[in-house]
């Protein structure tokens, strides 16, 4: 039986979608539809197709308890062996949000290259988190108030939020001084999951009527703000080249930046350098 078939139908039963499952093993939507379609047609149906959502059958949840004792005895190798990796070479996989994916990621990843030669690094990105017991990534960038028990490391750096526009707005329509003064512009609203955020929930409750577009993605909503659409609250480490940062938004708690990986990992070499090196450079940032 192929252990890759496995692991999409593991991945596919605890994320009930294709795109969720593709998402988290770093595959794309069709590869993980046709691997699957070729496993059912060997062992039979194991999911039920229901509006989108892929539901186990009576197969497939029989399937499952057996695959996942499978995975964690794979992963117990895996790690097993890593731990005993005392060279510092290879290939070190991390996994972080967009925003330091695009933002701060690069100029780091290309120095530690130049003191690194022999470590190549893999970059996820994805605000979801992956599973780092079955090594779909060694390092996890994340902001996050508690990390997952399961995983070790620490946190490097607090984040504060602050409220931005473009040089083009202010010259247009001048320069909000503080939170009140926010009644009087044009504002970037969030839309989705995003709306969830403190940040967005009070601004839906107190400018609501101000608020000129959505964005469900922090990214784009500072290039929103670049364009000169309209005043965004953001993380400031999302201030871009051409955003001017007004004030602080105090109104929500500073992020928690961390660096982590799994226990099993931390004594591995180049896992230990790559940590020490992230979490150098991006508390400096």
């Amino acid at each position: 039986m192929d252990w890759n078939a496995l692991k999409i139908f593991i991945a596919v039963a605890h994320s009930n979608s294709l795109v969720g499952a593709a998402e988290s093993l770093g595959m794309s939507h069709s590869t993980v539809y046709r691997r699957l379609n070729e496993f059912e047609e060997q062992v039979g149906r194991l999911f039920e197709r229901l509006n989108g959502r892929y539901e186990l059958t009576e197969i497939g949840e029989e399937m499952l308890g057996h695959a996942q004792r499978i995975s964690h005895s794979f992963a117990d190798i895996e790690r097993e062996i890593a731990g005993k990796d005392t060279q510092p070479k290879g290939t070190v996989r991390i996994t972080a949000p967009s925003s330091f994916s695009y933002h701060e990621l690069p100029k780091h990843l290309a120095e530690l290259s130049k003191l690194h030669p022999d470590i190549q690094t893999e970059l996820l990105v994805t605000n979801s988190e992956l599973n780092m017991s079955n090594r779909l990534a060694d390092i996890a960038i994340r902001v996050t108030p508690s990390p997952p028990e399961h995983l070790v490391g620490r946190e490097i750096r607090r984040i504060k939020w602050g409220v931005y526009a473009a040089p083009e707005y202010l010259l247009q329509q001048g320069c909000p001084e503080n939170l009140e003064s926010l009644q009087y512009h044009k504002i970037i609203g969030a839309s989705g999951a995003l709306s969830s955020h403190p940040a967005y929930q009070w601004l839906d409750k107190h400018h609501t009527g101000n608020v000129i577009s959505r964005c469900d993605d922090l990214v784009a909503m500072s290039y929103l703000s670049q364009s000169g659409l309209g005043l965004a609250l953001l993380p400031d480490d999302l201030m871009l080249v051409g955003l001017e940062r007004l004030f602080t938004f105090k109104h929500v708690k500073t992020n928690q930046l961390w660096v982590l990986t799994h226990p099993d990992l931390r004594k591995v070499e180049r896992i230990k350098i790559v940590m020490r090196f992230l979490a150098t450079t991006l508390s400096e940032s």
